[in-house]
């Protein structure tokens, strides 16, 4: 069943997220995920929230997307830790 990871992302160092920029498709990539949105344009449609950079992930399943995050992935996932804060969830799909 196809799975979604939706990642609402804060830049706290511009520089080192241009670094994370350029790495990460080739992750996403390399485990079969599929970026369908990546921090365009956005807009409030309802509530208070606004997320700050958004980007959405199709996966093959949940246990892709925890594959996704495994160790082998580290140098990629310690670029975006040190140059933004993320919030992830994965949601299943229908």
């Amino acid at each position: 069943m196809p799975a979604y990871v939706v990642v609402d992302i804060d830049v706290k160092d511009p520089e080192a997220y241009k670094q994370y920029v350029a790495l990460a498709p080739a992750s996403v990539e390399a485990d079969g995920a599929k970026y369908l949105a990546r921090a365009r344009r956005t807009e409030r449609l309802e509530g208070d929230g606004l997320p700050r950079r958004l980007v959405i992930l199709q996966l093959e399943s949940i246990e892709q997307a925890r594959a996704w995050l495994a160790p082998d992935d580290a140098p990629v996932k310690q670029l975006r830790h040190q140059s933004a804060s993320t919030n992830m969830v994965v949601i299943e799909g229908v």
